[in-house]
Order: structure tokens, then C-alpha cells, then sequence
């Protein structure tokens, strides 16, 4: 069984997870950072590595919608990093509501003990794990 990749797709950095081989639990991987916002190459290149390495099948990416459920500008902007996901690894692209991920990524880090001035480091990929981790749940309930 191939695995699922799980990223939280943000202005200058990309959440990593991934699931186990049996595609029941995710685990946070990295965090890829990038200098500049529109500059890309390099944070696709290391996803393709990801997904060799892990024998992925298929990507959840975050979708950041408005509390109420709208789309707003970084909406637009995921769709575009999911039209290149799609381009540059050949693999399907399913997009899962993110919201609330990072607020649950902060509590949980409060919860653990991670301190304050060290969570800025973890955040993203925690809600990565946070929005594969919701795409499982949704999919295990609808079979």
C-alpha cells in the first residue's frame, strides 16, 4: 500500500507528514522553508524526494478556508501550489479543510510542554499531521 503525504501549505514554509504503511496513523516529517514566497523550485523538488523515499501514492493539502467557510485569498493561492503539485509529481492532489489546524497545533504544544518561544518551530508540521490526520478520519467514516 502506497503512502499519503499530508502538507500545510504556507507564505514560506510547507508542513510535512505522512502516514504509516498502512495508512492508518500520520506522523510529522519537516518543515520546508523557502526564502521568498513565489519561489517554489526548490520546495518541489524536495517533496519528489519525500515522495520516492516514501512511496507515495497520492498528497492531502490543506485548504485554508474563512471560519464561515468561504474562500479567500489563500485559497487561491493553494489551488495554484495544488495545480503544480499535480504537474510536477504526476500524483493526485486532494484538498482537506484546514481550519482550526494551527490553533489545535499551539494547544497541543501547550499540552506537551513544548515551550512558547520553541513552537513557532514545530507548528506546520503539526498541522500537517493535523489536516492528513482529518483526511483518514473523513475517509475511514464514509467506508
Amino acid at each position: 500500500m502506497q503512502r499519503i503525504l499530508g502538507l500545510d501549505y504556507g507564505t514560506k514554509t510547507v508542513g510535512v507528514a505522512v502516514t504509516d504503511g498502512l495508512g492508518l496513523t500520520a506522523q510529522g516529517l519537516e518543515i520546508i522553508r523557502r526564502e521568498k514566497p513565489k519561489k517554489l523550485r526548490q520546495t518541489l523538488a524536495r517533496i519528489r524526494e519525500l515522495i520516492a523515499e516514501y512511496d507515495v501514492g497520492s498528497i492531502v493539502l490543506g485548504k485554508p478556508l474563512n471560519m464561515n467557510g468561504s474562500s479567500g485569498f489563500r485559497v487561491e493561492d493553494t489551488l495554484v501550489f495544488k495545480e503544480l503539485l499535480e504537474e510536477k509529481t504526476g500524483l493526485p492532489v486532494y484538498l482537506e479543510d484546514e481550519r482550526l489546524t494551527t490553533v489545535d497545533a499551539y494547544s497541543i504544544m501547550e499540552k506537551v510542554g513544548i515551550k512558547k518561544a520553541d513552537q513557532k518551530k514545530y507548528v506546520d508540521e503539526i498541522a500537517a499531521v493535523l489536516i492528513l490526520e482529518s483526511y483518514l478520519h473523513r475517509n475511514e467514516a464514509d467506508q
